[in-house]
């Protein structure tokens, strides 16, 4: 176990997911004691929930909050590394676009459960953090800081910082008492389903390993992240509710066979509804089936999930309450950077703890470190939802369109040729040291400008490189 000498505040976390168990190791480090409070039970003794566990690409901003506590290699160890999107064509086609003409810049698919209860194991290490499971929070009085729990118990905190997700209940209780609280929840049409493709039966891959695999399909899509165990972890994309969607494909058959086949007669009724999942797939996505035995097992087994993006402020209330991760700031999975993104959240408050700002007595002034806090992160994520949300018609239909693959050739290139350049995707993914807003700013421009060049060639080595570098100069 690992003791720090003098205590200086005591925090209060609510939510033992990634964030709040990353920002438990990084304030017990700075000798502040810790209480975490997590609704659901400890997942290191528990089966963690079927479908809800997609897989996390850890990027470069992940990877410098992790190294700050000593764990980016134990990470890394058992992460699956990804070098490109691997796109899919209707008829099975495969063609590989790189994320980098760099070496050495790569994305990597990690567990989400095995990366959380490896931080919670770290965590636990220090003697003034402790762990409470099975505790969700029903309110908080934003006045007297005091936290009311569904099994009937009341905390009175020093200090809240609030990681319990985009479903957050601490600012669920700020927006109702807070009257200047601004709020925002835009959500997708769409939604998503965990599917599953196993191990060989050597222990191999059946897809390649090190890719991030996509179905593009303009209206929906399908995407698969490599597991260490040789299995991959897929997730479609499909509309709620139209044609070609989860409505659909779930109840359509049901609905038109339930008065022939009599409404006792339930393994009809599955068949049925089975036999609509495999023919979308066989249609939509053919190579895929083949390696998926479980699939209609799975789809309708799954749970369909909702994906939105959720803005909100002020994150600070008093410097007695902050919002963080997606608490603060949730959004859709499309660019990789939601976990990215927290840890980054928890890596900037820490260099603020570093700031001389605990009083005589001991007390850290949570206040003005809030609120710079605040200032520093608003803008930065606002860009990268932003940036998710764009990211999901890229994924969805541009990279299935030939002049976003020239696009991506040209970006590669220009990456191989000059070191300096970079495109939008390795500012947001490969520099921590760049705020996401400057990338997105900086990256849309890149993007408008390389779309108009390749719209007017067939292939990119019509193009002078050197001469594109030039132009791209010139938006500077």
């Amino acid at each position: 176990m690992f003791s720090v000498a003098s205590h200086m505040s005591r925090v209060t976390i609510i939510g033992a997911g990634l964030a709040g168990s990353l920002l438990a190791i990084y304030l017990a480090k700075r000798g502040i004691e810790v209480d975490v409070y997590e609704a659901r039970g400890d997942m290191r003794r528990e089966d963690v929930a079927a479908g809800r566990s997609i897989n996390l690409a850890l990027s470069d901003r992940g990877i410098a909050a992790l190294r700050e506590v000593g764990m980016d290699a134990y990470m890394l160890a058992e992460a699956v590394p990804m070098y490109g999107r691997m796109i899919h064509t209707p008829t099975g086609e495969t063609k590989l676009l790189r994320y980098s003409g760099r070496d050495g810049e790569y994305i990597n698919s990690v567990s989400r459960a095995g990366l959380n209860i490896a931080l919670i194991n770290e965590a636990e290490k220090y003697d003034d953090v402790s762990f409470h499971f099975n505790k969700r929070c029903a309110d908080f009085d934003c006045e007297t800081v005091s936290l009311n729990f569904e099994d009937s118990t009341t905390v009175t905190a020093d200090t809240v910082i609030a990681t319990d997700g985009a479903g957050s209940a601490v600012r669920d209780a700020i927006e109702r008492d807070l009257t200047d609280f601004q709020m925002s929840q835009v959500f997708l049409e769409h939604g998503y389903k965990e599917l599953h493709i196993p191990p060989a039966g050597n222990g191999g891959f059946l897809l390649e390993k090190n890719a991030l695999h996509i179905w593009p399909r303009h209206q929906f899509m399908m995407i698969a992240l490599p597991n260490f165990d040789g299995s991959f972890t897929c997730t479609l994309f499909l509309a709620h509710e139209g044609e070609n969607s989860f409505t659909e494909i779930s109840h359509r058959s049901t609905q038109m066979n339930a008065d022939m086949i009599g409404p006792n007669n339930q393994r009809h009724l599955r068949e049925s509804a089975a036999k609509m999942v495999l023919e979308f797939f066989t249609r939509e996505f053919p190579d895929a089936v083949p390696l998926m035995p479980a699939l209609a097992e799975d789809f309708f087994h799954n749970p369909t999930g909702q994906l939105g993006t959720i803005k909100c402020w002020p994150w600070n209330i008093g410097g007695k309450a902050l919002l963080l991760g997606d608490a603060a700031h949730a959004m859709v999975p499309f660019y990789g950077q939601g976990m990215n993104c927290a840890f980054e959240d928890v890596r900037v408050l820490d260099t603020l703890l570093s700031e001389p700002l605990a009083s005589a007595g001991g007390q850290i002034d949570w206040q003005n470190i809030f609120e710079d806090y605040g200032q520093l992160r608003k803008a930065n994520t606002d860009a990268i939802c932003d940036m998710a949300q764009e990211n999901f018609y890229e994924m969805r239909d541009a990279t299935a369109d030939p002049v976003f693959q020239r696009k991506r050739e040209l970006e590669t290139r220009l990456e191989h040729t000059f070191p300096d350049y970079f495109s939008k995707y390795s500012m947001v993914t490969f520099r921590e040291d760049l705020p996401y807003a400057v990338a997105k700013e900086k990256g849309n421009a890149q993007d408008r400008l390389l779309m108009a060049i390749c719209s007017r060639v067939e292939t990119v080595s019509e193009l002078d490189v050197n001469d594109v570098m030039m132009k791209v100069k010139d938006l500077q």
